[in-house]
């Protein structure tokens, strides 16, 4: 074997009861993560809200939208912030294969759900690439507003100092 191969580590090889008697404290352990994870959730669902004061507005194909519109009348909205940039010509290949791994968000309507992707690129680049990837997705431009940067997820410290984690850098310091 040369110094450029490596090896895969293989577990150890044992009986039946033996494997048996590990696998249920696995078991034990991932049940465990599991109810963590769901008082996490349950957490997170009980934060506060916050009321926006700022009239975010956006580009679709129908015209100007403003965020509440983004709804589509229901009581929830997830935006998922599409990275595509303005002097980009095509959108982040990481986001690209999330979107193209979403599959049926049907479900989400019947839970009194909104799915829509936010971009900083102008519209049109947006439904040129939309196009190209075959998408039917709810997908608006914010790039004559600062929601992106407002929310952290686009981080520019020309425009507004970036927070990672909901702090500042001088706090992660």
């Amino acid at each position: 074997m040369n110094s450029t191969e490596q090896t895969l580590a293989h577990p150890d090889v044992v009986t039946h009861d033996a494997w048996l008697t590990q696998r249920l404290e696995l078991l034990a352990a991932e049940k465990e993560l599991t109810r963590h994870r769901d008082r996490v959730n349950a957490q997170r669902r009980r934060l506060p809200m916050v009321k926006l004061e700022k009239d975010y507005q956006f580009a679709g194909p129908e015209g100007k939208l403003r965020l509440l519109d983004l709804f589509a009348g229901r009581r929830q909205l997830i935006v998922y912030h599409f990275m595509f940039a303005p002097d980009w010509e095509q959108g982040c290949q990481g986001c690209t294969m999330l979107v193209n791994s979403l599959g049926d968000l049907s479900l989400l309507n019947k839970r009194d759900t909104t799915f829509v992707l936010v971009s900083r690129a102008p519209l049109e680049k947006l439904q040129k690439y939309q196009a190209e990837q075959g998408w039917d997705r709810t997908w608006v431009s914010s790039f004559e507003s600062d929601f992106n940067y407002d929310f952290h997820v686009t981080l520019d410290e020309t425009v507004a100092p970036p927070e990672y984690n909901y702090r500042s850098q001088k706090e992660l310091q």
